[in-house]
């Protein structure tokens, strides 16, 4: 029991535990973002093709 008691007291892998939580949060983060904006440009470059395809240049 105290072996037990002894392991759970110890906090050796707290910091990498810490970072990996961290980082995986900020790349969930930039994913999230990205899909955002990459819906918003999308929706931006087909409204300025629509607008664009009444022009005539002579």
């Amino acid at each position: 029991m105290k072996k037990i008691w002894t392991f759970l007291a110890r906090d050796e892998g707290a910091v990498t535990v810490d970072w990996v939580v961290l980082t995986a949060a900020i790349i969930g983060l930039c994913v999230l973002i990205a899909s955002a904006m990459q819906d918003g440009a999308m929706g931006l470059a087909d409204a300025f093709m629509a607008y664009m395809a009444n022009w005539t240049f002579s």
